[in-house]
């Protein structure tokens, strides 16, 4: 096909579906506008960025940002703590949804269905704040249902929210609680694909259920799930702001501090913001991760022969 066939071929395909491609634009132009046009401010990862030179006055340093990072004593904790959270979610948050989707799609009963789908997916629609106010309300030392129960059995009630050796399982399980619904949903998508006859030959032969959904509903959604595996990998350096920063407190700032509010005490509130810094601290980031995703795209393509490209 020469290059103006194909163009023909484009064109007509424009046109034919013009509507789509007008809704397609939108999110283009969002992205555009809000992703890749503020992509300049990398410069001052690069700078003693000064507010009154700007980006295109500040001098030049180099890497020094980033060299003062890695070398400084709270580099090693503040990443430790990222990936130690990012791990411990990987483990419990990544499989449960796929687990709630394969349930749901054996169930025979529709209203149980809808009514497990309805409890599931609504806590996602929380918005952070609300959620860590629950927790705070619900775990809280002095009044809190938890520590009623454990002290009227003769307990002693638990810093849940303020403690170092339960922030962690608070953060991974509330996530659990508010995003395994909604993140089900893409695998209960993918699930609608399986031929029923698939399923009822396997049960003629005498498979058993756990036998059936080994052999033939995981087969079908393990594309999807390495899909989602590498992009969860390229996230693996960030853990989200705001629920981090909402249940962080002086009592538990060791486990807590992850990379996203190192980059906001340093680079916004402190009294001498440090912009340079904290872009360095994001660059390099977002540069980890990118490179896991690409090393995790490669293993995927190996090991399944599935990959993002």
């Amino acid at each position: 096909m020469t290059i103006n066939q194909k163009k023909s071929n484009l064109r007509m395909r424009i046109t034919r579906c013009w509507g789509l491609y007008l809704l397609l634009l939108f999110p283009l132009v969002y992205v555009f506008i809000f992703n890749y046009i503020p992509m300049y401010g990398v410069l001052m990862a690069f700078q003693r960025f000064t507010i009154r030179e700007g980006i295109w006055g500040s001098p030049w340093v180099g890497f020094y940002h980033f060299e003062r990072f890695l070398s400084s004593p709270i580099a090693m904790r503040v990443i430790w703590n990222t990936l130690v959270l990012n791990l411990y979610s990987l483990v419990v948050a990544f499989p449960l949804p796929i687990m709630l989707a394969i349930g749901l799609t054996h169930v025979t009963s529709n209203v149980f269905r809808k009514s497990v789908q309805m409890i599931t997916y609504a806590p996602f629609f929380l918005s952070f704040v609300v959620l860590v106010g629950l927790m705070s309300q619900f775990f809280g030392l002095r009044f809190g249902p938890v520590n009623h129960v454990i002290t009227s059995f003769g307990g002693s009630p638990v810093n849940f929210m303020g403690s170092v050796g339960t922030f962690r399982h608070m953060f991974v399980w509330s996530g659990v609680w508010q995003e395994m619904g909604y993140n089900s949903i893409i695998f209960i998508a993918a699930l609608s694909s399986v031929d029923p006859q698939m399923h009822e030959a396997a049960v003629i032969d005498g498979a058993s259920l756990w036998k059936r959904i080994w052999h033939i509903d995981i087969p079908t959604i393990l594309p999807v799930i390495s899909i989602m595996l590498i992009l969860r990998m390229g996230a693996m350096m960030t853990v989200g702001f705001e629920r981090v920063f909402l249940m962080q407190n002086p009592m538990n700032t060791s486990v807590s501090e992850v990379i996203e509010t190192y980059v906001y005490r340093v680079g916004i509130a402190s009294v001498r913001p440090d912009f340079s810094f904290g872009a360095a601290i994001g660059l390099f980031q977002n540069v980890v991760g990118a490179v896991l995703v690409f090393l995790s795209n490669i293993i995927s393509k190996k090991m399944t022969g599935n990959g993002l490209w």
